[in-house]
């Protein structure tokens, strides 16, 4: 993914590639002798105007206020935060749509088609009895359900006043068969297979009825347009934006 986005700035005439970190996942200290923070001033040296953090949360923790405090704009499609992560973000970066500093847009899915597909769930959520959410993603995806699918549930539970109906499975044959239960009843499953890039669908139901929202990412350059759209009007922002939606008007 950071090769991805590397080559999206690189081909966009109106953005520049200063900089370039690469944080393993599974480092906690010095890499090659080079602290974590040292590696954070390549981007005050190169002067960046904004990062984009496609990374992991753990080093996200520790590069999202870094950003804040030297004034740099945030662009995360990094997934897998807490609400008192997102608390300490929206604090350092001034709070939601408060800053007159530097500002962050952290977003579930850079997919148009995946902005679009939690937009349509949401709207919706309201009118059907049952819903669940299928996710499949490639063999390399560390957290299930992803970032995307809790979003949506989110999104499709807020926009109800009273839960979906209730699970009427009595006997799971093999546990966990029914998948995760989110809010207001809504059930997710994760799947993880080898040919998989980044897959949804929202399954909703009523009596008669059902329709299903899918939304396909075949290969990583499907979050390019989304990054590059952001990178270019984060300044536009101002503090915390939990979404690509406001980006979209």
């Amino acid at each position: 993914m950071g090769r991805a986005v590397c080559a999206a700035v690189e081909a966009d005439p109106e953005l520049t590639l200063v900089a370039a970190v690469d944080r393993r996942s599974d480092e906690t200290g010095p890499v090659d002798g080079v602290s974590i923070s040292e590696r954070l001033e390549a981007f005050s040296d190169a002067r960046c105007d904004v990062v984009v953090d496609f990374t992991v949360a753990e080093s996200a923790r520790t590069t999202l206020p870094w950003l804040a405090m030297h004034g740099i704009h945030a662009v995360v499609g990094t997934t897998g935060f807490t609400d008192d992560d997102i608390a300490v973000f929206g604090s350092a970066f001034g709070g939601e749509g408060t800053s007159a500093g530097p500002n962050c847009v952290i977003a579930a899915n850079f997919a148009i088609s995946a902005v679009l597909m939690m937009r349509f769930a949401e709207m919706a959520a309201p009118w059907f009895d049952t819903a669940e959410v299928i996710e499949l993603h490639h063999t390399r995806k560390v957290d299930a359900p992803s970032g995307t699918a809790v979003n949506t549930i989110d999104r499709m539970a807020a926009a109800r006043d009273h839960d979906f109906d209730p699970d009427p499975t009595e006997i799971e044959v093999y546990p966990g068969a029914r998948g995760g239960l989110g809010p207001r009843g809504i059930r997710a499953h994760s799947i993880r297979m080898q040919g998989m890039v980044a897959h949804q669908e929202v399954i909703l139901g009523a009596v008669g009825q059902t329709i299903t929202i899918r939304q396909d990412s075949y290969d990583r350059t499907s979050f390019m347009p989304g990054v590059v759209l952001a990178c270019k009007h984060i300044a536009d922002h101002p503090g915390l934006t939990r979404s690509l939606d406001p980006f979209l008007e």
